[in-house]
């Protein structure tokens, strides 16, 4: 296993990368936007961004787990990581909110780190403790969406 697999909680890396993207905005402001309903769309995506870390969130306390059983009702018939999916939404909301060029060349950073070293790892450790069970939600079900 390599040295960052699973070490950065993933809500500190949204917020390191929140404040990234501030700073290249602040620090850049030629490279500002102009993006018409910005405030709408940014509040639309970041809503829906939370709706699906609640939805992941109901479907864990609804099955009275955390990692004791494959969770593939509700949202996790979408995606196998919602949190994520969600993390990533709040991210594309802020980047339309700030309305600049380089934040939304942050975000497939995000998707690849998180590909890399925390979906990755968690994927492994689910199918060793679970199985075919986790093997074949796996196939039916993707990632992100």
């Amino acid at each position: 296993m390599n040295d960052l697999e699973l070490k950065v909680p993933p809500l500190a890396l949204v917020l390191v990368l929140a404040g990234g993207m501030w700073f290249v905005a602040w620090q850049l402001p030629s490279l500002a936007l102009t993006l018409p309903w910005r405030q709408g769309l940014a509040a639309t995506i970041s809503a829906v961004g939370i709706l699906f870390m609640l939805a992941g969130l109901y479907e864990f306390q609804k099955a009275k787990t955390t990692a004791s059983s494959v969770v593939t009702s509700g949202v996790y018939r979408v995606s196998r990581n919602p949190m994520y999916v969600g993390f990533l939404l709040l991210l594309i909301g802020w980047a339309i909110w700030l309305s600049h060029t380089l934040p939304f060349f942050l975000l497939p950073a995000f998707v690849l780190y998180m590909n890399r070293f925390q979906i990755l790892p968690e994927e492994r450790a689910l199918s060793a403790k679970f199985g075919k069970a986790y093997d074949s939600y796996q196939q039916g079900v993707r990632r992100w969406l």
